[in-house]
């Protein structure tokens, strides 16, 4: 069984920064990708950015050049350093981790930018 734990979420002011970390179970190098997805309230689920276990990342283009994803190997984490942040990257974020064809989520943390 894998668990994911998410934290680092809060309020903050548009233009302001948060750091989103992610507490695995597993080795991290059990995982074959890593992500964080959100979910506005009234909207779908989207991928918010992903890492591979060879460390490539991808991002969704609303938050290129502002978030930054990133692997803790030695402390079996993952984080999203959000900087510039808008009132429409208000959401739950979602750590997920897939191994193989399976994929893990966590609960979730939310994230409330003000205007």
């Amino acid at each position: 069984q894998v668990q994911l734990v998410e934290s680092g979420g809060g309020l903050v002011q548009a233009g302001g920064s948060l750091r989103l970390s992610c507490a695995t179970s597993r080795n991290i190098f059990t995982f074959n990708a890593m992500a964080w997805h959100r979910q506005a309230p009234g909207k779908q689920r989207e991928l918010v950015a992903t890492i591979s276990s060879g460390g490539t990342t991808n991002y969704r283009d609303s938050v290129k050049g502002r978030f930054t994803i990133s692997r803790d190997n030695a402390k079996n984490t993952l984080d999203l350093q959000m900087d510039s942040l808008k009132p429409d990257d208000t959401a739950v974020y979602y750590c997920t981790a897939r191994i193989y064809w399976t994929d893990y989520w966590g609960q979730g943390t939310q994230v409330t930018v003000s205007s």
